[in-house]
């Protein structure tokens, strides 16, 4: 049976987010923007902590998670609702629990952390007492895992030494612990070389050589650490799941945080499509509305075309993932990372064109979305790499022409269809 209906109960609880991020959170972002990851002072804190304890009452706190976590148990498809509102605000999913990296963090520890890595990293995690980072990117490899150099090796007294370096670790420098993915067996297959390990921040050895920023941000200044791990030396409870396994704990998370990214560009590209709407039924030319200019007509007609198409195959992508699981779903999560970077690129560029000097101003949220834009075909893997991992996927379903000619060559379907019905000639 197909379905597009919101029961009633749950509509209830997105709308009641929908006025408190309006009403509560979103002043965070034009008062204490860029501080939704930084360690808070008593002032921010006295603020923030009683948002929380708002969203706690809801039952809306970290519902990414199971109820023996502490979450709801939502499933995807509620997700992706919610995070439709979470995404219009820098400071929402601090709020509600749910932010980047931590939430992928928190779901790979659950799944294959001790009870004591639970206990002394996930559950800080879970009550919003702390950050984490996922420290995987080198700086001579990207996201390619098969060419990482950064090492750890077990030594005589059982405890694993990590030496290398990687680049773009996200939230680092504010994070109590990272999460590190290392070359633990380099002879192995390129997919199971790789080992996670929980490391404290505060861990000798750990060196931030400098912390990189996105577009707009002035150098030296920034959220991405390029990290140098000089020697550092963690005892064998740090081994997050097997060892060797780091790569099938990096698909579980990446998967998820993937489609979460591709819910929230929705939220982003629905902000700029409103004000897309607002500026043409609100400025005027010599000769009438911008809204009458059948150029400005193709460009909002286009922007609700695709963000409709958008938010329809997450939504699809969503409802997959409940059925079965993010590995059962991963074509369909990959083809939401491509879409959100090109949806995001075109809708957030029309109505930057269409504000005018306005729309490239830092006076609306236009050029700070616009300056995202790349980072939607970075992040989470590049591009290019879900295209070819879609066309890989797609095409098992395919199988060669069996003659020399295709399959619809329409002489041959002829023939046979006149065959079939006892036809002979051309007549």
């Amino acid at each position: 049976m197909w379905d597009f209906f919101t029961e009633p109960e749950f509509q209830r609880k997105l709308d009641w987010m929908d006025a408190f991020i309006r009403d509560e959170v979103e002043p965070l972002d034009l008062v204490f923007g860029g501080h939704a990851h930084r360690d808070m002072d008593d002032r921010l804190r006295g603020i923030v902590e009683p948002l929380k304890r708002q969203v706690k009452d809801q039952g809306l706190w970290a519902c990414h998670l199971g109820p023996e976590l502490g979450g709801q148990g939502y499933g995807q498809l509620k997700l992706a609702l919610m995070n439709e509102l979470i995404g219009r605000s820098g400071w929402a999913p601090v709020i509600f629990g749910c932010q980047a990296p931590d939430t992928g963090n928190a779901e790979i520890i659950a799944m294959y952390g001790t009870a004591e890595q639970k206990e002394r990293y996930l559950q800080p995690l879970l009550d919003g007492e702390c950050f984490s980072a996922y420290s995987m990117t080198e700086p001579h490899a990207g996201a390619d895992p098969r060419l990482f150099r950064c090492r750890a090796v077990r030594d005589a007294s059982g405890d694993w030494v990590i030496s290398g370096e990687k680049y773009f670790t996200s939230n680092a420098s504010s994070a109590s612990f990272l999460i590190v993915m290392a070359v633990t067996d380099p002879e192995a297959h390129p997919y199971k070389r790789m080992s996670m390990f929980l490391v404290p921040t505060a861990t000798p050895g750990v060196e931030i050589l400098r912390n990189i920023g996105t577009i707009g941000e002035r150098p030296g200044h920034g959220a991405h650490a390029h990290i140098r791990y000089d020697d550092v030396r963690v005892p064998p409870e740090a081994l997050l799941g097997e060892e060797g396994g780091a790569f099938a704990v990096s698909q579980a998370r990446l998967g998820g945080g993937r489609i979460h990214h591709s819910m929230r560009t929705v939220a982003a590209v629905k902000k700029a499509f409103d004000m897309m709407c607002e500026r043409v039924l609100s400025r005027q030319t010599h000769d009438g509305l911008l809204a009458e200019k059948q150029m400005v007509q193709a460009a909002i007609a286009d922007s609700y075309i695709q963000i409709q198409q958008f938010r329809l195959m997450i939504l699809h992508t969503a409802w997959l993932i409940d059925q079965s699981s993010t590995r059962e779903a991963r074509t369909q999560i990959a083809a939401c990372k491509v879409a959100a970077a090109r949806v995001f690129h075109d809708v957030v560029y029309r109505a930057m064109h269409i504000h005018g000097a306005l729309g490239v101003s830092n006076e609306t949220p236009l050029a700070r979305l616009w300056q995202s834009a790349p980072l939607m075909g970075i992040m989470d893997g590049p591009t290019e790499v879900h295209l070819a991992s879609i066309s890989r996927r797609v095409l098992r379903d395919y199988s060669p022409a069996e003659g020399p000619w295709p399959t619809e060559f329409l002489p041959d379907r002829t023939a046979a269809a006149r065959a079939k019905y006892g036809l002979s000639g051309s007549g």
